[in-house]
C-alpha cells in the first residue's frame, strides 16, 4: 500500500517559494520556503525537490523534509562542500520569492507511538528526527512510550542540539550526544536489552553508517 501511495504523491507537484536560508555549521546549510496551505506531510518523510530557475544536470534530488508538519515552513538541511553540486551552487543561488518544484512527501519513515523507539542518526542524518520530536512537541504528545535518540558525529557538532535538548527537558525523549562508534554501539546494546523485540529502531545516516548499524542489530 505504501508503494502505491507514494507513487500518486510522486505526480504531486507544487511550486513552493524561497524564504530564506543560513549556515547551521561551517558546512551545512539550512533552507527555508512557504508552506503551501494545501501541503502536508507524516513528520520524517521526504520530498523530491526540482531546481526550475535554471537548467542543470541532476536537477532533481530527494531531500528529508526537516521541519514538522505543524510548523509553517518547508525546511531542508544539507551539507555543502567547497565544491558543491551544481544542484546545491542552485539553492545558493535562491533568493526570496524565487521558486523550487518539489513533488511528493513520499516515504515510510515516521513514528508508531505504540513501540519503544530507538532514533539512530549520524550528522546531518538527524533531519527527519528533528521533524518527528518538533511535531511531538507541538501536538504536546503525552506519548508513555519510550523515545531514545543517539546522536553521533565524530567531530562533535550536533545539529538542533538547543532544541533537542529542549525537548528532551519537557517531553518522554532521551537524547545521547556520541562521538564515536562504541558509544553508539554501546547505546544501542542497552536499548535491545532493556526492550527485546519490542523496540522499533529507525537509523539515518552517510550509507557507511547505516550498513554497519544494520548489521550490528
Amino acid at each position: 500500500m505504501g508503494f502505491f501511495k507514494d507513487a500518486i504523491a510522486v505526480f504531486k507537484k507544487r511550486d513552493i517559494q524561497f524564504m530564506e536560508s543560513y549556515q547551521e555549521t561551517e558546512d551545512v546549510y539550512t533552507f527555508k520556503f512557504r508552506k503551501p496551505t494545501d501541503l502536508t506531510w507524516d513528520a520524517g518523510q521526504h520530498g523530491l525537490f526540482q531546481i526550475t530557475h535554471k537548467k542543470i544536470k541532476n536537477g532533481t534530488r530527494p531531500f528529508t523534509i526537516a521541519s514538522a508538519p505543524a510548523e509553517n515552513f518547508i525546511q531542508i538541511t544539507t551539507r555543502v562542500t567547497e565544491q558543491p553540486s551544481d544542484f546545491k551552487k542552485s539553492l545558493l543561488e535562491l533568493e526570496d520569492g524565487m521558486t523550487i518544484r518539489m513533488s511528493g512527501p513520499v516515504g515510510s519513515f515516521y513514528l508508531d507511538e505504540s513501540s519503544p523507539t530507538l532514533f539512530i542518526a549520524g550528522g546531518v542524518g538527524v533531519t527527519p528526527y528533528r521533524s518527528i520530536l518538533k511535531q511531538i512537541e507541538a501536538e504536546g504528545s503525552s506519548n508513555s512510550k519510550q523515545i531514545k535518540l543517539l546522536y553521533m558525529d565524530s567531530g562533535g557538532i550536533y545539529l538542533f542540539k538547543d532544541e533537542l535538548d529542549k525537548m528532551a527537558e519537557n517531553y518522554p525523549i532521551d537524547v545521547t550526544y556520541l562521538d564515536s562508534k562504541d558509544g553508539l554501539h554501546r547505546g544501542i546494546s542497552e536499548f535491545i536489552n532493556e526492550n527485546q523485540d519490542n523496540g522499533r529502531y529507525f537509523i539515518a545516516g552517510p550509507k557507511s553508517m547505516v550498513d554497519a548499524v544494520s548489521s550490528h542489530l
